[in-house]
């Protein structure tokens, strides 16, 4: 039995799709634009040739290069596709192509590379950037469009207008939790590209440190035998496949153009599986965890099917209703329970009560779903109560094992429109029934199903939705989500770890856990100085009670990681926010009120940071202003047409418990050791001058500020703030210098320039950006080291001040204990002593003594502002204030950290005597 795709992608390479493809031109020499329309022929009518001339005719739109390399580390899987496109005309062609993901993925980039820049997404409400890529195209140049159409996947339907004779490089990345599905995950690479490609290959890494069980390639390439050319090796807990052809190698015959790439490249493995509490992984501080025990017996399990045999549901649709139940019947163990209703404007039941899964009550059972006829309404809240009240009875009566799980499976096709029609109070009906005692699983059968309320109700009630495909298949799809579901191994799973040590926990309790799937929980790990992680995993059997345990030593447990150099270092971050937006988009499902805009905020800050298009957010690429209105567009959206609603909000930084910053006339403001006070100072520099503030040789870190002025002296005293800033990672070759104006990124041979103007956001394997229009920019680098770049707008036309920047740390355990700088010296802590806390010359403003680094101080108390959250008025930081630029305080004096460049280092010059 064909099994769900768990990991999918459709790559359709755009020229020939079908001879139904449009390509629009236009003549940039003509004061009006000119739209042609011309009809691409099949591929067939392109390849002959005229009797007097035997040339092949030119293809003016060609893909030359498409390349899909993935990464998958702990079933987390990290997939890039780089198509490379040019147009050979002398006019602007449009061209279409196709790329199917799964529902369950999140676009992470889209990006264009012209000239050698590359311009990557930035977040805009979703009719702004419809409009904005409808001009682009109209003017005839470069852009791009990703809409989402659904089935079992998305289909990203990405529309490209390139200018005559430009190259293009379009780089899609999109991230996906493989689910375990029937014992094994599955990755299947759709291929039609429908035209030969120069370079074409599929490169796949797989790392798992449970060890890798067995790795299966499958093709269906019958033609050349092109199988053959699949390369696979496997080594305890890495993989790897590679599929390469040559432009030979894909021709159906040597002197034709047709391609023989048209079917499936599919991936199977497993991981080693035993009887413990699973795999755990930690990298930087977050941890993901794993569990699928074996060698458990089976739980009984005790089913009401609920099954619309509507006037609807006539014809094929009851036909493989019908098949799929005597399938499943066929399949149920022998201690399982069951009973089955049908419905229409009234229900019906086969037996009165749940009956055992006996040979011969399964046959009383086919025989009576061979006769189910389609007639009538569709009424849904009362056969869903009485399947409810069979369930209730058989606990009740003791009819049914003690350990054992009870479900519903609803199928239908349609809306209430008998009985209770109103689909809420049918939510809220069958809710109050159930009352968390049993699972419901509705599965919509068809387009036109109202599939939010089934969604609804499913979520409501412990259990999932699912669409059924009105295909050939159907009665397989029936029977393949009953499988999912057909053995309970475990009751009751509750994941523990360390008290106080843990925080952002996803979901850690479960009410069953089935054979062939997995249970992953993410968390971050809040206590630095944890050495050892503890998980226990608590359930029950079919016979007893259950306590799994493992110890992981964290230091051990990075090192080993870091070892995979082809694995993306903050993987487990990732994945940790993949699973939390998952679950709180099931979550925003079933709630209302404040509650659901709390969940909606929550995702959409978590969308933005991590650069995901959810359902909550969009994705634009816009070329530089000299070229207005070209943008590219990707889109996810919900699973019926969503209302139109505005979406985009900014979100600012967290408030985090840690103050570590530098901001205005330049105030610096470090956290004390327990994080309830702040010690704070002022540096006096001159304009122009370049300061360091945090450097780390281990970790290849360089943070400088260049002081401005104002325009006019006061008195002679100029006040100096922070206009630029340099972010430098050697390591991990990334550069990044923010202005008041714009912020620029260099990466490699990537250069990308951001303006303040608009909402922004990248994610790369090591690096992260999230800029939120005039407010704030936040740079995550190497897992989590983060920072938080505050603009301060001021009046343009004002006669003294100017614009400026503030630099917040928001997370700094990553650094080394070199650390040094005005700022990274006091990372790892600060160890002082106040006392003799007494009035001060100002009212309200006590003075004290200061025992610090074997200085005594005098210090006294005021307050700074912290603008991450607040950027007009600030937010109040109590501190203890050290006079003279912090002498006696910082190590050495202000000028000791002055450095020559935006970008240079305080460490060749450590001889100083500090």
């Amino acid at each position: 039995m064909k099994t769900m795709l768990h990991y999918f992608l459709l790559i359709s390479i755009p020229v020939l799709i079908s001879s139904e493809f449009i390509a629009t031109g236009s003549d940039h020499h003509k004061n009006d634009f000119v739209n042609t329309q011309t009809k691409i022929l099949p591929q067939r009518i392109l390849k002959k040739r005229s009797a007097s001339n035997h040339q092949k005719p030119l293809r003016e739109l060609e893909i030359y290069s498409m390349k899909i390399d993935s990464k998958v580390t702990s079933r987390y899987a990290y997939n890039v596709i780089t198509s490379r496109v040019i147009n050979r005309a002398n006019v602007s062609k449009e061209v279409f192509f196709d790329i199917e993901l799964p529902k369950t993925a999140f676009i992470s980039n889209f990006s264009m590379t012209l000239d050698g820049v590359t311009y990557v997404g930035v977040v805009k409400e979703k009719e702004v950037a419809q409009k904005q890529y409808q001009q682009a195209v109209s003017r005839g140049q470069t852009a791009g469009i990703v809409k989402v159409t659904g089935r079992k996947m998305e289909s990203f339907k990405i529309s490209i207008n390139i200018e005559p004779t430009k190259k293009v490089i379009f780089e899609l990345i999109y991230e996906e939790l493989l689910k375990r599905n029937l014992g094994k995950y599955e990755m299947n690479i759709r291929v039609k590209p429908k035209q030969l490609v120069n370079h074409f290959q599929i490169n796949v890494h797989i790392f798992e440190p449970q060890g890798i069980s067995f790795l299966d390639v499958d093709s269906n390439f019958k033609v050349n035998n092109l199988t053959s050319l699949v390369k696979k090796t496997l080594s305890g807990t890495k993989a790897h496949v590679s599929f390469k052809p040559t432009i030979e190698q894909q021709r159906k015959c040597p002197v034709c153009d047709e391609t023989v790439l048209d079917g499936d490249f599919t991936i199977f493995y497993d991981v080693n599986r035993d009887l413990s509490a699973g795999s755990i992984q930690i990298v930087n501080g977050y941890f993901v965890h794993h569990f699928a025990p074996v060698n458990l017996t089976k739980i009984p399990k005790n089913v009401v099917f609920v099954i619309d045999h509507s006037g609807s549901m006539h014809g094929t649709k009851m036909l493989q209703t019908n098949e799929a139940l005597l399938k499943i019947l066929s399949d149920m163990d022998a201690n399982d329970h069951f009973a089955i209703i049908i419905f229409d404007h009234a229900f019906s039941m086969w037996e009165n009560v749940l009956v055992q899964a006996t040979p011969n009550n399964v046959n009383k059972a086919k025989k009576y779903v061979k006769n189910i006829r389609s007639a009538g309404a569709t009424n849904i809240n009362d056969p869903m109560l009485k399947a409810v009240e069979l369930l209730d009875k058989a606990h009740k009566n003791k009819e049914l094992p003690e350990r054992s799980i009870s479900m519903i499976m609803l199928l239908t096709d349609g809306d209430p429109n008998s009985g209770e029609s109103n689909p809420s109070n049918i939510q809220q009906n069958v809710k109050n029934a159930v009352n968390e005692k049993y699972n419901v699983y509705t599965l919509g059968f068809g387009f036109d199903v109202k599939f939010s309320f089934l969604e609804k109700l499913a979520l409501d009630n412990n259990g999932v939705a699912r669409r059924i495909y009105e295909d050939s298949d159907a009665s397989l799809q029936l029977q393949g989500f009953y499988d999912e579901v057909a053995n309970p191994l475990l009751l009751d799973i509750e994941l523990q770890y360390p008290e106080n040590a843990i925080s952002d926990l996803t979901t850690n309790s479960f009410r069953q856990y089935y054979d062939g799937s997995e249970i992953v929980v993410a968390g971050r790990i809040s206590d630095n100085t944890l050495q050892l992680f503890t998980a226990e995993v608590n359930a029950q059997t079919a016979t007893e009670n259950l306590t799994l345990k493992a110890d992981i030593n964290i230091p051990e447990a990075e090192t080993i990681t870091k070892q995979q150099q082809y694995i993306f270092g903050e993987f487990t971050e990732r994945l940790w926010a993949y699973l939390t937006i998952k679950q709180l988009l099931n979550q925003r499902v079933s709630v209302s009120g404040n509650e659901k805009k709390n969940l909606t905020d929550r995702i959409l800050e978590l969308s933005l940071k991590y650069n995901f298009v959810t359902p909550l957010t969009s994705m634009v690429v816009t070329k530089p202003e000299k070229t207005k209105n070209e943008s590219l567009v990707a889109d996810k959206p919900l699973e019926e047409k969503p209302q139109a609603q505005a979406i985009y909000r900014q979100v600012g930084a967290a408030a985090a418990p840690r103050y570590t910053y530098v901001d205005s006339d330049p105030h610096f403001v470090i956290s004390t050791n327990n994080h309830n006070d702040a010690v704070c100072f002022n540096v006096d520099g001159k304009p122009g001058s370049f300061l360091n503030l945090i450097s780390d040789p281990y970790t290849g870190f360089v943070v400088n500020g260049e002081l401005i002025g104002n325009k006019i002296n006061t008195n002679n005293i100029s006040n100096t703030y922070f206009g630029k800033f340099g972010i430098l990672n050697n390591n991990m070759d990334i550069k990044i210098e923010i202005s008041t104006q714009t912020i620029t990124v260099f990466h490699g041979k990537e250069k990308m320039i951001f303006p303040w103007s608009a909402t922004a956001s990248i994610t790369k394997p090591s690096f992260s950006l999230l800029i939120m229009k005039e407010r704030n920019l936040t740079v995550t680098m190497g897992g989590d080291a983060t920072f938080v770049i505050v603009l301060h707008h001021v009046w343009r036309k004002h006669p003294q001040h100017r614009d400026f920047l503030g630099f917040y740390t928001l997370d700094s355990h990553r650094f080394s204990n070199m650390t040094h700088g005005l700022l990274g010296q006091f990372y790892h802590g600060v160890n002082h002593e106040i006392y003799n806390i007494r009035p001060g010359l100002n009212q309200g403003k006590p003075v004290a003594t200061m025992i610090v680094k074997s200085h005594k101080l005098k210090v006294t108390r005021g307050s700074q502002k912290d603008y991450r959250n607040n950027l007009k008025q600030g937010t109040k930081v109590p501190c203890w204030f050290v006079h003279n630029n912090g002498k006696g305080f910082i190590d050495g004096t202000p000028t000791d950290y002055i450095v020559s460049s935006l970008f240079d280092s305080i460490y060749p010059r450590l001889d100083i005597n500090w």
